[in-house]
């Protein structure tokens, strides 16, 4: 206790939470800068980053006082009156969206256990085998429902699936066939993904009926809903050989829990199967995160974007996982890479296998047949009640054609609904759509009844029409042949006991944040606190569907606006779009809004993007899916991008040049002094500047990028604003753009948002994955100013007394103009290859036996390590990781020195 406090700061909490979030007190502070030679931090900072572009003013955000921050406990009391502002009412809009029951023991040790949503992706399989395990029960899930014998470990969603779906039946014809058809009863949001991804490819978009359309020798793909947008199930084998016939693929866009029951997409020629395991026992969440999936035919394994997790053995013939095939290609591949994809939805994929797990394929089947009896026998008390539906079976919707005399209008009812707190989809000016779930129950469809019908209360109850009508299995040719999910691991855990025992099994196989520091450089792996992830649970957040009314979000809108005015005040950016939901497709998004920039200017011919060598490798695979030509920048002997090379390529190129994509500070872990001087250069050639975020951590309240140059900039709000990595997924990757920038970006077609010339549409959902977005509201809110500036500056400290106390045993491979790193660092181990044999890879692996997970490896420069502390991490944590790669060193040096055997040592085994 400070007994020197003054009486009246007895009256403000005793801490903030900024003490709690930054890992290292005023005295190791004061011990790190004196082993730097610096008196304080300011000094420090004064030194690393460039007074050219150091921000003027201190970072103060509007609404918060940075004299008086809340405390976590009141800060959560504000939020929940905002959250009260959400109006959660039953959504049975559908539209690929269902609501479900999240089972309780999958909710507690899953989705709110930090165990399973602070690990890293897992590249890194000896400390994964837990989630790989988990994302393989959900690859197995997927593969087995959809009769195609290869899934994915998750996408983004349901939309993205089916445009990463067209670039494989694209890159499949090998570019030879630009025409891609979708039918006209998809769902809208899918249509609109589809049709802006094509145009960064050049595919021409065709939407019509399939029954009748013409599929010839131009098309490469084929894309069909199944059931359709409005509920109906047509027999799509026809279309599918039709397809086959003029060498197309068909790709078929399905629903999970109808396939337990109806007739899966393998079996009735479908070469692609994608989707939203989201009713799987994942929150609505205003749309998202939620796992889509994808699978596909043998033929096409090497064709398939995200992850795959395969089965091997390790050292001892004992059963393993990995990460398998595509591994990162889009890191080593570049500009070739067939995807952009890097965050999957991990953390809500292992949710959807582990409620396969906990229902097994009888429970999930009870849950199918239930729902398809409940919507069937709604269909039969709506056709007495004088609605007409269409003819044909159906799963869980009915698109329902009002008698306008006896029911009014499609929005009438839909207003005699919202009375009732429900929401129906409107199909037309006298046709409603309605989408029943696992929550559905006979009361909510004798509701209905009421409702259609005027508060007419009907002469039938839902019991009699069920014994009426009975249960019977979808007729011929719908209905599924044989057993479902046959693996064992869908059968051995009924019981909750067994289930929890199995999820601490699985968890206690993986390293994550609960054990100890992961150093990823690039990855900004910060503390996840416990008070940002809580209101992710509530139901005000995660409870609605993402297409209710926006009057029912009101504390949705008041969020999301409050958000992007901090991150507008933190970046110096005048807009932000928060559709995209991950870093890579914030990417693609801010170099759709150059392109659509352009465009409106009618420089139509500016196709050209300049990338520094040193670039993340989704830079220049985003750049192709936008439609860009790709053209390397080189970097210097200090890791610097080559100004001179900038301004050669800007002016050879200056009719051409869109933009160039370059991250700051550099991925070499550098704030280069040039970077006001590389931004003029490519305005000066009229391209735009883009900044690609992943290094904010080193910038908040130092630097703002819109004030040194850039025009647009996605943010990582899972690395620099604390939503969890998730085990790789989910994500956010807002883009913040400067004023001329603003109309272009990305809208939607259900619920508008965006600018008035926007480019398109990116994801599902017209926020992205708004559920977590109160993660980085809580983050910001109770830092305050000055809190997230002490981050950066202790982000800064952090990596450069680990950089001092490992300088003098390995090289660190570059520095600033004034000897000091950024936020993070490279180890050169190039040289112990030729000194003792041992490479980047055994020094990783070895780090495991101490603890730790290993730092990046071997990128952006092949054969190092690129360290980032974070400001999290206390100094003693600092130090086990430093003595950890002494102590190794060592090793490498008894190598050297003949006293370790050069093949049979702890780091080779």
């Amino acid at each position: 206790m400070n007994d020197r406090l003054a009486p009246n700061a007895l009256l403000d909490p005793s801490d903030t939470f900024a003490e709690r979030h930054l890992g290292s007190d005023a005295e190791e502070q004061r011990a790190m800068l004196a082993a730097l030679g610096y008196g304080d931090l300011e000094e420090l900072v004064a030194a690393t980053v460039p007074a050219s572009i150091r921000q003027a003013e201190p970072l103060r955000l509007s609404g918060l006082d940075d004299e008086r921050p809340l405390g976590e406990h009141e800060l959560l009391e504000r939020l929940g009156q905002i959250a009260a502002k959400n109006r959660v009412f039953r959504s049975l809009i559908g539209m690929g969206y269902a609501d479900c029951l999240v089972p309780a023991v999958i909710q507690r040790n899953v989705l709110e256990n930090p165990g399973w949503y602070t690990p890293y992706t897992p590249y890194q399989a000896e400390i994964s085998q837990g989630r790989l395990e988990a994302l393989l029960n959900f690859q197995t899930l997927v593969a087995d429902l959809t009769a195609l014998p290869v899934a994915n470990a998750s996408l983004l969603d349901e939309a993205t699936a089916a445009a990463e779906a067209m670039t494989m039946a694209y890159n499949a014809a090998k570019g030879r066939r630009g025409v891609f058809f979708a039918a006209a009863d998809c769902h809208p949001q899918t249509l609109a993904v589809v049709e802006t991804r094509a145009t960064g490819l050049g595919i021409e978009v065709v939407v019509g009926d399939p029954a009748t359309a013409e599929l010839d020798q131009r098309l490469c793909g084929v894309l069909l809903q199944y059931p359709s947008t409005d509920g109906r199930l047509h027999d799509l084998a026809p279309v599918a050989e039709r397809a086959r016939a003029a060498g197309a693929l068909t790709i078929v866009a399905c629903d999970l829990l109808a396939l337990t029951l109806l007739r899966p997409p393998g079996a009735f020629g479908a070469d692609v199967a994608v989707g939203n395991s989201q009713r799987f026992g994942v929150p609505l969440g205003y749309g998202g995160p939620h796992a889509a999936f994808l699978a596909c035919d043998e033929r096409l394994k090497r064709l398939l974007p995200g992850r795959v997790i395969g089965v091997s053995k390790d050292a001892r013939g004992r059963l393993a996982y990995r990460m398998a095939m595509q591994t990162r290609e889009q890191h080593i591949r570049r500009e070739k890479a067939t995807s952009n994809i890097c965050t999957a939805q991990v953390l809500l994929a292992i949710m959807a296998g582990m409620y396969a797990v906990y229902h097994g394929p009888e429970g999930l089947r009870r849950i199918a047949r239930r729902v398809r009896l409940l919507t069937r026998v709604l269909a039969a008390g709506l056709e007495r009640l004088g609605c007409t539906l269409p003819d044909g079976p159906v799963f869980d919707t009915l698109r329902v054609e009002l008698d306008a005399e006896r029911h009014g209008t499609a929005d009438e009812v839909i207003a005699r609904a919202h009375t009732r707190r429900i929401n129906l989809r409107r199909l037309g000016a006298g046709a409603l759509g309605i989408t029943l779930d696992e929550r559905s129950d006979r009361h909510e469809v004798e509701a209905l009844w009421t409702i259609v019908d005027g508060y007419r209360a009907p002469s039938f109850n839902a019991g009699q029409l069920a014994v009426e009508i009975g249960e019977e299995p979808p007729p011929a040719p719908h209905a599924r042949d044989g057993e479902i999910l046959r693996h064992p691991v869908f059968h051995l855990y009924r019981t909750e006991h067994e289930m929890l025992r199995y999820l601490n099994r699985l968890e206690r196989r993986d390293l994550s944040l609960t054990t100890s520091m992961i150093p990823l450089g690039s990855c900004t792996m910060k503390l996840n606190a416990t008070s940002e992830m809580l209101p992710v649970s509530w139901p005000a957040f995660n409870a609605l569907h993402p297409f209710a009314p926006v009057a029912q979000a009101t504390g949705y809108r008041e969020l999301i606006r409050q958000l992007e005015t901090w991150l507008c005040e933190i970046t110096g950016f005048d807009a932000f779009s928060f559709q995209p939901n991950s870093g890579a497709q914030g990417e693609y998004s801010g170099l759709m809004t150059i392109r659509a920039y352009h465009r409106s200017r009618g420089d139509d011919a500016r196709d050209v993007c300049l990338i520094p060598v040193s670039a993340h490798g989704t830079n220049p695979a985003s750049a192709v899916m936008a439609g860009l030509t790709v053209v390397p920048v080189a970097c210097d002997e200090r890791g610097n991008v080559d100004l001179a090379d900038v301004r050669a390529k800007a002016a050879a190129h200056a009719p051409r040049l869109a933009a160039l994509m370059i991250t700051y500070p550099s991925t070499h872990g550098v704030f280069e002094e040039s970077i006001r001087e590389v931004c003029d250069a490519i305005h000066q050639a009229g391209g735009q500047v883009y900044l690609d975020g992943a290094n904010l951590n080193a910038q908040v309240g130092l630097c703002r990028p819109a004030e040194y140059g850039a025009d647009v900039a996605h943010l990582n709000l899972h690395k620099t604003f604390c939503i969890p990595h998730g085990g790789g997924g989910p994500g956010m990757g807002p883009i913040g753009v400067k004023s001329h920038l603003a109309p272009f970006l990305p809208t939607h077609p259900v619920i508008p948002v965006g600018g008035p010339q926007a480019f398109g549409t990116v994801a599902a959902a017209p926020w992205g994955s708004p559920s977590i977005l109160p993660i980085s509201w809580v983050y910001i809110a109770l830092m305050g100013g000055r809190g997230l500036t002490d981050a950066s500056r202790l982000a800064i400290l952090h990596a450069n007394y680990v950089a001092h106390r490992l300088g003098g045993e390995y090289k660190v491979l570059y520095r600033g103009e004034r000897g000091r790193v950024a936020h993070e660092l490279i180890l050169d181990l190039r040289p112990f290859k030729k000194s003792a044999g041992v490479e980047a890879e055994d020094v990783a692996k070895r780090l495991m036996d101490y603890g730790f997970h290993a730092p990046t490896m071997s990128f952006p420069v092949p054969g190092t390590l690129m360290i980032e502390p974070t400001e999290s991490e206390s100094k003693a944590e600092l130090d086990r990781f430093c003595d950890a790669l002494l102590a190794i060193r060592e090793e490498i040096r008894a190598i050297e020195d003949g006293r370790l055997d050069p093949v049979d040592n702890p780091l080779k085994n």
